[in-house]
């Protein structure tokens, strides 16, 4: 313990010479400091001050500008691209000089930008501001659930797209509610929009009534099941395992019967309505 004491005591003292020699330092700094300030004349200073150069600064902007200048430069198609993709961005009616501003294409200052800009098919021009045109004019949901409707045998997506943000998203909502069908175009691989709508008439070509006409099926399901894979379907069902397994157990596959078609009375109802030849050579009662 005492030796404890006579470290703690020694190290107290050495801090304290420390702290003693510090200050001596400080004061000779600050005297030596002074003493140059006195014997520098104030005329030698003001003198120095008046004949040193101004510097010259430099923009730190320069990117920025070789960007704006690589814009201007760039083909008028360029440039149009980039104010249609603001336009259909922000769907809001701009002037010039808020394109410039934006994007820094300046229409003002270049009559071919300018002229093909307001003769765009996508950009509307009222005399002072720009604005995006889709080919569809419409808000909301329901207007698009409306036009769609107005053509039962289909509109493209393609042509819906750019009608408003987020017309892709209703599009989804109004197939997963069952108000329209969203069916692929084997031609084009693209999308068609059909209103889901059992009252809408169907005009269905000459051609495709011939080839439903013309079109028989296997009589039994495994062929039916083959054909499907052949062109690259999954068959919702497999005949051939079920059948395997109901010999294991014995049971005997019920004989085929020849099944009765059902008349046609006035109060049948008739899906195929659009193909009234198929209904010729049926019995109505009471008609």
């Amino acid at each position: 313990m005492g030796s404890l004491q006579e470290s703690l005591t020694k190290f107290k003292k050495q801090q304290e010479k420390c702290q003693s020699t510090l200050t001596n330092i400080a004061a000779k700094a600050g005297s030596s400091k002074a003493a140059s300030l006195k014997s520098t004349p104030s005329s030698t200073s003001s003198s120095a001050n008046a004949k040193s150069p101004t510097p010259v600064k430099f923009s730190n902007d320069t990117e920025r500008l070789q960007h704006i200048n690589s814009i201007r430069k760039a083909p008028v198609g360029a440039q149009i691209k980039r104010v249609i993709h603001l336009l259909f961005e922000t769907r809001q009616a701009l002037t010039p000089e808020q394109i410039n501003e934006a994007c820094y294409v300046d229409t003002n200052a270049n009559k071919a930008v300018f002229d093909s800009l307001r003769n765009n098919p996508k950009v509307n021009y009222d005399g002072k501001r720009f604005s995006y045109k889709s080919k569809h004019d419409l808000k909301d949901k329901n207007q698009l659930l409306v036009l769609i409707r107005k053509f039962p045998e289909g509109i493209a997506v393609i042509d819906l797209k750019d009608s408003y943000p987020n017309v892709m998203e209703d599009l989804q909502a109004l197939k997963a509610s069952g108000q329209i069908w969203l069916l692929s175009n084997f031609d084009s691989q693209e999308d068609i929009a059909y209103p889901n709508d059992p009252r809408a008439v169907i005009k269905v070509d000459d051609d495709l009534k011939h080839l439903f006409r013309g079109m028989e099926l296997p009589r039994d399901m495994i062929d039916i099941e083959k054909e499907l894979q052949k062109n690259g379907m999954k068959p919702a069902t497999n005949t051939a395992k079920r059948r395997a397994k109901e010999q294991v157990h014995g049971i005997m596959p019920k004989p085929k019967t020849k099944k009765k078609k059902p008349e046609i009375s006035k109060r049948t109802k008739l899906t195929n309505a659009h193909l009234p030849e198929l209904f010729q050579h049926l019995n109505v009662p009471g008609s």
